[in-house]
């Protein structure tokens, strides 16, 4: 998993958390400050760079469901994007949609 703003590498992800937040002690917010959910759609509000591709993740891509981890690197979103794969986001660079 590769966070295409920072080019942070995990190789191993925490557990992926079930219901949505409240029941495992930690909740998502996106930039707006909705919360997030397994599952949910989000969109990416800022180009940004992916490590070792020549091309970005622009503005405006929809993410479908996203798995919600609870990282200390900051990096609390799993996803696939179509194009680039597997990766980490940050929650910060992301709206509900």
């Amino acid at each position: 998993w590769v966070c295409p703003d920072c080019s942070h590498e995990t190789i191993s992800l925490a557990p992926v958390q079930d219901g949505g937040g409240d029941a495992q002690g930690f909740v998502v917010r996106d930039a707006n400050g909705n919360t997030l959910q397994e599952g949910d759609t989000v969109t990416v509000i800022k180009d940004l760079k992916v490590k070792g591709s020549s091309s970005s993740v622009k503005v405006g891509t929809k993410v479908k469901n996203i798995r919600l981890v609870d990282s200390s690197d900051g990096h609390n979103i799993s996803c696939k994007i179509d194009g680039f794969g597997a990766m980490g986001l940050k929650s910060e660079f992301v709206k509900k949609s």
